[in-house]
C-alpha cells in the first residue's frame, strides 16, 4: 500500500506546552529565533525558556512563527496560508494576548477567536 497515510498517528507538534501567547503587533518576518526571543523578553516581558509557546504574525496575517523551548534548543514553527489569512485579533490595550489551547487550534484553523466563545464549565458540589 505504497503511498498510504495512517490517519490514525498524528505527530504532536509541541511538547509540554504551559500557555500560548500571541504578540500582537505584527513583526518583520526576517526574524528569526534570536530576534524572535528578544520580542519575547523586551517587549512582550516574558520568559522565552519558559514551557510556552510565543506567536508571530506579519502584516499581511497570512504567515505564523511559533517560538517555543523545548528543553535542549529552540525550535521555531513557521505556518504560510496560500489564500486565507488568519484572523489575528485586533488593536486593544494588551501587548500580549494568553489563548487557551483551543483558542490557539481555532487561530490555526482559522477562525476568529474574537468571536468564538466555548460554553462556561460549570462545577457542581
Amino acid at each position: 500500500m505504497a503511498g498510504r497515510i495512517n490517519k490514525g498517528i498524528g505527530m504532536k507538534m509541541f511538547v509540554d506546552v504551559g500557555a500560548v501567547y500571541l504578540h500582537r503587533d505584527p513583526v518583520d518576518f526576517r526574524k528569526a529565533i534570536d530576534g524572535l526571543s528578544l520580542i519575547v523578553e523586551q517587549t512582550m516581558g516574558l520568559s522565552v525558556f519558559d514551557s510556552a509557546l510565543y506567536v508571530f504574525c506579519n502584516r499581511r496575517c497570512d504567515k505564523l512563527k511559533v517560538l517555543y523551548w523545548d528543553r535542549s534548543g529552540f525550535c521555531l514553527w513557521y505556518k504560510r496560508l496560500e489564500k486565507e489569512k488568519f484572523k489575528w485579533p485586533g488593536k486593544d490595550n494588551r501587548e500580549v494576548v494568553l489563548l487557551s489551547d483551543e483558542q490557539f487550534d481555532w487561530l490555526l484553523r482559522g477562525f476568529d477567536i474574537g468571536q468564538m466563545k466555548a460554553h462556561n464549565t460549570l462545577i457542581y458540589k
